[in-house]
Order: C-alpha cells, then sequence, then structure tokens
C-alpha cells in the first residue's frame, strides 16, 4: 500500500426503499457525512439503490439493472470526483440483454471508473433468489486479470468481493495472493421473520466470524457494510427479511476497529494503519508457509 498511515475508511449502513432515487440520495447524504469526518476510502452495501429485490422471482425486476456508465455509476462517479474521496458502490448491471451481473463499481478521487468486480458466487436459497437474476462474474477479463483481481486506486490495492462471497475462504486467499491490501464485502444479509432469536445469533455470529477469519487467515483489514431495516416480500409469500445490519470493520488479526447496531442508519469511520499487514505478516506467516504442493485437490468439487 503506497498511501501513509493511517487511512481513513467508512462503512455506510442504510435503509433502501422502493424507490431508487430516494435510496441514491439516502446514500449521497450519508457519503457526504463520510467525507465531512475526512473519509478518505467510502464503501457503499450491496445494491444499495434499491430494496432487496430477490426475495421473489419477477422479470419485471430487470427494468432496475443499468448498464456502466449509466446514471447510477454516473451519479457516484460525480459524487466521489466532486468529494475527492475513493468511492465503492453497487449496481445492478445489465451487461447486455439476458446478461446481469451483481457488480461492485470502484471510482478514484477524481471521479474516474478504476474498476469493477462483477459477483462471482451466486446463492439461490430461499429469499435469496439470486441465480434468477445474476449472472456469475467471469473468471478472466479481456486484459487476462483475474476474477478475483484487487481494484488499484490512490488508497491501495481493494480486494473487492460480495456478500455471498465472503463465505468463501478461497476468494478472500485469490484477492490476498495478488496483492490486495484489505478485503471489502458489501452484503445485504438479514435474518427470516420466522427465525427465533437462538437461530438468529447463530447466524449472525457465524457472518461475523467468517469474515475475521478472512482477515486472519489473510493478514489483510476488512471493511463489511450490511443493510438494515425490514423489507417486505413482494410476492406475499414470505414475510420478508429483516436485514440485521452490524456492519464493521476490522484490522488484520480480525479485532474490530469499528461495529455497527442492528437498527440504525450509521457512518461507520475507522482509521486503519496501513503499514500493519506488513508487521503482522512478519510475526505469523502464512503466507510463506503454504503448501501449495499439496493443494491440488482443491480445484475438484468433491474429492475421491
Amino acid at each position: 500500500m503506497t498511501m501513509s498511515s493511517p487511512l481513513r475508511v467508512v462503512a455506510i449502513q442504510q435503509h433502501c426503499t422502493p424507490d431508487k432515487q430516494e435510496s441514491l440520495a439516502t446514500s449521497e447524504r450519508l457519503i457526504r457525512q463520510a467525507a465531512q469526518e475526512g473519509a478518505q476510502l467510502v464503501v457503499l452495501q450491496e445494491l444499495h439503490a434499491t430494496q432487496y429485490f430477490c426475495q421473489t422471482e419477477d422479470t419485471s425486476i430487470f427494468e432496475l439493472a443499468e448498464p456502466i456508465p449509466g446514471p447510477t455509476s454516473n451519479r457516484l462517479s460525480q459524487i466521489a470526483g466532486e468529494l475527492g474521496i475513493v468511492l465503492v458502490g453497487s449496481i445492478f448491471e445489465r451487461r447486455m440483454n439476458g446478461v446481469y451481473h451483481n457488480t461492485a463499481v470502484v471510482f478514484e478521487r477524481d471521479g474516474s471508473l478504476v474498476g469493477i468486480y462483477r459477483k462471482m458466487h451466486i446463492p439461490d436459497d430461499p429469499g435469496f433468489y439470486e441465480k434468477f437474476y445474476f449472472t456469475p462474474g467471469d473468471a478472466t477479463f479481456n486484459d487476462g486479470a483475474s476474477g478475483f483481481s484487487p481494484i488499484q486506486t490512490s488508497v491501495g490495492k481493494l480486494g473487492v468481493l460480495v456478500c455471498w462471497d465472503q463465505w468463501y475462504p478461497e476468494a478472500a486467499r485469490l484477492m490476498a495472493l495478488a496483492g490486495a491490501d484489505m478485503l471489502i464485502y458489501p452484503t445485504a444479509i438479514g435474518w427470516d421473520m420466522n427465525d427465533d432469536e437462538a437461530e438468529r445469533s447463530r447466524q449472525l455470529e457465524a457472518w461475523v466470524t467468517v469474515q475475521r477469519g478472512h482477515a486472519v487467515a489473510n493478514n489483510l483489514p476488512v471493511i463489511a457494510p450490511n443493510r438494515i431495516g425490514t423489507e417486505p416480500d413482494p410476492s406475499g409469500s414470505s414475510d420478508g427479511i429483516r436485514f440485521w445490519g452490524n456492519s464493521f470493520i476490522c484490522g488484520p488479526q480480525g479485532e474490530f476497529l469499528a461495529r455497527a447496531d442492528d437498527t440504525t442508519e450509521q457512518v461507520l469511520v475507522a482509521d486503519i494503519d496501513t503499514q500493519r499487514s506488513e508487521s503482522v505478516r512478519r510475526i505469523w506467516p502464512y503466507l510463506r508457509d503454504r503448501r501449495i504442493d499439496a493443494y491440488g485437490d482443491i480445484l475438484k468439487r468433491v474429492r475421491d
């Protein structure tokens, strides 16, 4: 990382509404608040311009998708350039007729689009029917870069992943091996309204723990913004989802630097020591001690 230490980062946790412009206005208001608090890097949650529409399968929802560049990316670009911040946003991308992605977009301080990441792991679970809407991201791009390649910015190499990707150690490790300075997980995750308190606690703690584990295993900070609020199932076939918030930022040993609650819109601020990953890797050299000669079976779906 070329930035001097410390780096002020922000994870934004917000409500979303059925009105796209209203949700974007909320994002913009909170981004501006983050800039006022000295943010150099601001990260928005997954699909922050809309409610989480994947609770049901509805072809009319594809009307929400946009190309890149397009209205939402142009608006985020303008905000990043005006405020002089690096900004990570989220777009339901229309790549072509019939091909849509869940895409993170990264803008530099001058507003230029410096990279995109198309969500690689796509879930298909009750209330999270994402395979209906999203094509998985490309394993490689035209320039030969891997789908798990960090995006170079003025604040460092950002290992941007999206939501369901956060459960996969392979994605985090590949980003680390490609030189990521931090891991970033824009998220939309919550509870089934029928889950009891014990189950809710288990799910939340699993979500926090696995991402802190990626921080520890790769000696990298993690930024994980998640949405809040209860959003109804448009089909009426379920009681909807209560998004659990709890956005957090942690350091390269999994230590919490900042953590949000489960109900409040927040501009979550933390100062990351950009030299700490180097220091930690010198005493916990996991990457040095990997047995790459013995890992061939990881490429198999099931080990025989």
